[in-house]
């Protein structure tokens, strides 16, 4: 984590330093208020939370993110979809959104680790994932936003599995920090997403399990235009190269909402992915990144009202951006305008010849 100390930064009084970065106040604001919502949220019984999130998602349809959410259902279903089943599935994936804060409230408290034991239901494919740790070294998760992820990963370390997730953890925004202590409540340890590949090959080789979540854009991280939902959209490769290093399958695990009586959600671990070692080695990294959103696209399908449409998958199309990751862009830019201040252009050259 990043210690905090107060600073009068650009516009006094709107902004606070977190460790080297200038944290802007809205940013505080929402870590204060996802604070104390899920402290609220955590102590509200079922049936009041339940009402009171239908009532936020039908508001939420109106705003920026359900508009967002109705347009990428369109683009990924066509014609498939009515407009009023839009507007469902709309509905739906903004109610899940906020069933996700209660639950993470709720894991919050002295007895979660009961709760989640009670709430994730598992069966015999989490064989798959023993034998895959045992024969590994180590194995990489990779699972999508959709059902619980945070669920997923706390309820197989309760089982017994070590290593940890990679997460985005950004030092002007604090809410993310709350997502971190969370998962230390259950001895998860939280990668950054733009940290050393070095880190997540040394969790690995020490036989831990890796996590990862692929799903949706990342645009500091490296990547190509894939097809997903049959439109090409920017993909991270980072875990398919990550398995071309280590020498390891991708293993696909979801979590998802079964609304069964006895249990809220099931684990299932799905085959693993193999990289094609026919290919080149960049072939066979954006070969095994396609294979794996079809997989989550199976998954999306299956599930349409557990993933988040309101989030900009679609949001930056080719040709717009270097799929590149965001530091190694910086330094190419930093080059070009070195080189060009080295380099006089014609009119200067033409003023000094004279």
């Amino acid at each position: 984590s990043w210690p905090l100390c107060a600073t009068r930064a650009p516009n006094a009084g709107t902004w606070k330093r977190v460790g080297a970065v200038a944290e802007p106040l809205r940013r505080r604001l929402r870590a204060r208020l996802l604070r104390a919502g899920a402290g609220l949220l955590a102590r509200t019984p079922r049936r009041l939370l339940r009402l009171a999130l239908g009532g936020a998602a039908g508001l939420a349809q109106y705003t920026l993110h359900g508009r967002r959410a109705r347009a990428n259902l369109r683009l990924a279903f066509g014609s498939a979809l009515s407009a009023a089943e839009e507007r469902r599935l709309a509905r739906a994936s903004l109610f899940h959104a906020g069933r996700l804060v209660g639950e993470w409230a709720r894991m919050e408290r002295p007895k979660g680790g009961a709760w989640i034991d009670a709430q994730v239901g598992v069966d015999e494919t989490l064989e798959y994932l023993r034998e895959a740790v045992a024969s590994g070294p180590g194995a990489i998760i990779v699972t999508a936003h959709i059902g619980n992820w945070e669920l997923l990963a706390a309820r197989l370390r309760r089982l017994g599995f070590e290593g940890a997730v990679v997460g985005e953890l950004r030092r002007d925004d604090s809410s993310y920090d709350w997502l971190r202590e969370l998962r230390q409540r259950y001895d998860l340890h939280t990668l950054p997403q733009d940290g050393s590949p070095r880190d997540l090959l040394r969790v690995l080789r020490s036989g831990g399990i890796v996590g990862l979540l692929p799903d949706l854009e990342a645009r500091r991280l490296d990547g190509a235009f894939l097809p997903f939902f049959g439109t090409p959209a920017l993909t991270m490769t980072a875990p398919a190269a990550l398995a071309r290093a280590a020498g390891l399958p991708l293993i696909p695990v979801s979590c998802i909402a079964t609304g069964a009586t006895e249990t809220e959600y099931a684990l299932q671990v799905d085959t693993p992915l193999y990289l094609n070692p026919n290919l080149p080695r960049r072939d066979a990294v954006e070969d095994l990144s396609a294979r794996l959103n079809q997989h989550f696209e199976g998954w999306i399908r299956a599930h349409p009202e557990q993933w988040p449409w309101y989030q900009p998958r679609w949001r930056t199309r080719p040709g717009t951006l270097e799929p590149r990751p965001l530091a190694e862009r910086q330094r190419r830019q930093r080059t070009e305008r070195a080189a060009r201040r080295r380099t006089p252009d014609a009119e200067t050259r033409e003023e000094v010849g004279r």
